[in-house]
């Protein structure tokens, strides 16, 4: 079994919620997104982030996910935005669930690199949102949150 699918596999069908910590970064009128490498929501651009370790701050959490995601440096500010990623399986059983906590971010240095389980990182524009398959998470969060938010009100 390879690292990729050990992580997998103690992620489903959990005991109990799994925390998780994402961060918005702007830089030039761009935010930056990944696009999921591995489930939940493979394929999906997001907001980058990731599991929060015993003993992390949140802040901890997302300066740290985002240097093993996309090669940025951020510094990690306070939670903006919280909420609940639940997937199901055919058979109706829990087969992902995380809370997740956004926290805004000031961009440090770096450009994206994707790396760990992420397979793009890129600086988006808002024009660029619509040729992508953005997250639904993420989306609403963008709505709420950081320059965009009377923008993308509109959004379909």
């Amino acid at each position: 079994m390879t690292r990729s699918e050990k992580d997998l596999a103690g992620r489903t069908y959990p005991g109990v919620p799994r925390v998780g910590v994402g961060a918005f970064v702007f830089k030039d009128d761009r935010v930056l997104l990944v696009k999921r490498g591995r489930p939940p929501g493979k394929g999906l651009w997001a907001i980058p982030g990731g599991l929060v370790n015993l003993g992390e701050t949140l802040q901890e959490a997302a300066e740290r996910e985002l240097r093993e995601e996309t090669s940025v440096v951020i510094r990690a500010r306070a939670p903006i935005h919280a909420f609940d990623m639940i997937e199901y399986d055919e058979a109706g059983q829990i087969r992902f669930h995380y809370v997740i906590v956004d926290v805004q971010a000031e961009y440090v240095a770096g450009e994206p690199t994707a790396a760990d389980d992420v397979s793009e990182a890129q600086w988006i524009s808002r024009s660029e949102l619509d040729d992508l398959p953005v997250s639904r998470s993420t989306l609403a969060a963008l709505k709420r949150v950081g320059p965009w938010a009377t923008w993308l009100d509109d959004y379909p």
